[in-house]
């Protein structure tokens, strides 16, 4: 008699090994439906965002409309030598960098301690009717904003030394227009007073999602209002500050075109010519379309090597990044 533990099985007795799917796939089956309601805001992305880059091209070429983009001479980077080594690029790159470091350090925190100003609020009216208030300057365009700024700081008859000349018995004018020393302060300011109150509502709103269990036991256990907002507060916008910063940063030498380009004047030249609006000078008004691809493809080129750079740091640092 044969033993039967030393049977060879037959393809009969081996169950049959199921096929494996795979996770993505199955993900996409199960929430397709989802997906499907996000395939416009992709196609969107892809077409307006990602298709253009193709003209990318015209940075290393000597581009002419009447040739197009492949019919135009291969130059490869003459036109990045000739930025590098023209007699505006140190001025146009120490511009950008003041603005953009000015701005950053003046309107990124300020939304932060407006939001925890706003929150500790007492009557809640009051924290609303702030907050709407605050935020109205944001749908101000830039040319009403601009023309705002020319008016009161203008030298007679603006509001500014207005009030300078009759409480500060200030005899003459401040030339605020004229001057190339105001025009980063009021670049700046102005853009920290139109735009703080509506930055502050994603703080506001990470802040909304705080246990007021949390700030009760704070005061049984005796902690100040300052001690509540250093310690439960402040940590809870913490990680959405970090994101935030990260992607300013992606923008950081991406100074707003339209203002700087409305503000500048002969006099303040020196100072606020900065990168966007020398690319729009000799790409729009001069047509050298390569060379202005070329300083433009830099700049961004700069500011995803700062993004990269920013969120690799704050991923180790602080644990939290965009990816």
């Amino acid at each position: 008699m044969k033993d039967s533990s030393t049977a060879i099985p037959t393809s009969a007795d081996v169950p049959p090994r199921r096929k494996r799917v795979n996770p993505t796939v199955k993900l996409l089956k199960r929430n397709w439906d989802l997906y499907l309601l996000l395939l416009p805001a992709l196609l969107y992305i892809v077409i307006l965002h990602y298709v253009p880059l193709y003209g990318v091209q015209i940075a290393f070429r000597d581009y002419n409309p009447w040739d197009g983009i492949l019919g135009s001479p291969w130059v490869g980077l003459e036109n990045f030598k000739r930025f590098f080594s023209s007699a505006q690029f140190w001025s146009l790159l120490g511009n950008t960098m003041a603005l953009s470091v000015y701005s950053l350090i003046a309107s990124f925190p300020i939304p932060i301690v407006f939001a925890l100003l706003l929150n500790q609020c007492a009557s809640k009216k009051f924290g609303k009717a702030t907050q709407m208030i605050s935020y109205m300057p944001h749908f101000i365009s830039v040319v009403v904003l601009v023309g705002i700024i020319n008016v009161m700081f203008q030298a007679r008859g603006g509001l500014v030394n207005i009030l300078l000349s009759r409480l500060l018995g200030f005899q003459d004018p401040i030339l605020f227009l004229s001057h190339s020393k105001y025009f980063r302060h009021l670049y700046v300011w102005s853009g920290v007073w139109q735009n703080t109150g509506w930055s502050s509502i994603i703080y506001i709103a990470s802040l909304s999602s705080v246990s007021p269990e949390i700030h009760e036991a704070a005061i049984v256990d005796g902690a100040s209002k300052l001690q509540r907002i250093r310690y439960v507060d402040f940590p809870s916008i913490l990680p959405t500050a970090v994101i935030l910063f990260i992607m300013n940063m992606g923008k950081f030498l991406s100074v707003g075109f339209e203002k700087v380009y409305l503000m500048q004047n002969d006099a303040n030249l020196q100072v606020s010519e900065i990168i966007s609006t020398y690319t729009y000078k000799i790409g729009i008004l001069s047509a050298q379309y390569s060379y202005s691809s070329a300083v433009g493809l830099f700049n961004n080129v700069i500011n995803f090597t700062l993004l990269m750079v920013v969120n690799r740091i704050s991923g180790k640092i602080t644990g939290s990044s965009l990816w």
